[in-house]
């Protein structure tokens, strides 16, 4: 877990004890070197179901943190590719990572909440990886929402999760003893750090997907056997489908 170039144990004492924003922050200048960064064999799975390059005009990379989706989205494209997050460090980080280049859709940088995000029928495709553990159950609609209204008709969102692994599972016993850990620490101290793990799975996310407008697929033969349980799901939004602009958002 502990890499050379990672965090220590007091740096990562230090981010957890923070606000969810100012942890990223702390950990950004590190974040490449943790068990956090979703893996290449993750990011290459999702690649799979994306399309050709220059397939598509513009991405967006909801919750970027430092850009590990962005390997796989800038050659989709052929105009720009944003990254959206709340930690400005990361996000510089990102900028570093992913500098203009002749030939290659230029990345725009956002910070900003994901849940307030005011896009409005801009991109073709809209992927988040490594980050649905910081989107509250009670959240969870006006996430797809804002995803929604982010995407033009035709446009596809897309991410990987699993269906609720078996209760006596080594994963199952150690998500919920994180899940437990992070209630307890959310208890005694303020402001919360919202990092959860068994979220946004099947067969809910799919549900909740297809009553804002989405067609859903789901692929579970994306990955080896080693990540067997992880399934890439792609939501189209319907043609046709209306989308909530920002200007008009909650009325």
């Amino acid at each position: 877990m502990f890499h050379p170039q990672g965090p220590t144990f007091w740096e990562l004492a230090e981010q957890c004890l923070s606000s969810t924003e100012r942890g990223y922050d702390l950990l950004a200048p590190k974040f490449e070197y943790t068990p956090f960064r979703t893996p290449d064999e993750i990011l290459d799975g999702l690649a799979k179901y994306l399309g050709p390059p220059r397939s598509i005009d513009a991405a967006l990379d909801i919750c970027c943190g430092t850009g590990a989706a962005m390997r796989i989205l800038r050659p989709l494209c052929r105009e720009r590719v944003v990254g959206i997050d709340f930690s400005q460090r990361m996000l510089d980080v990102a900028r570093q990572r992913f500098p203009d280049e002749a030939g290659q859709a230029p990345v725009e940088l956002v910070r900003g909440d994901v849940l307030d995000m005011q896009f409005h029928e801009e991109f073709d495709l809209a992927v988040t990886v490594g980050s649905l553990g910081h989107i509250l159950p009670k959240d969870e609609p006006r996430f797809v929402e804002r995803i929604a209204a982010a995407l033009r008709p035709g446009g596809r969102f897309a991410f990987v999760t699993c269906h609720m692994p078996p209760w006596y599972s080594r994963q199952y016993l150690l998500s919920r003893g994180f899940n437990a850990a992070m209630h307890v620490r959310n208890a005694l101290v303020r402001p919360p750090f919202v990092m959860f793990y068994l979220t946004f799975l099947l067969p809910q996310a799919k549900i909740l997907l297809e009553r804002h407008g989405f067609d859903v697929a789901v692929h579970n033969e994306a990955f080896s056997e080693r990540l067997r349980g992880l399934e890439v799901v792609v939501a189209t939004k319907q043609a046709g489908q209306d989308s909530v602009a920002p200007a008009t958002r909650g009325q």
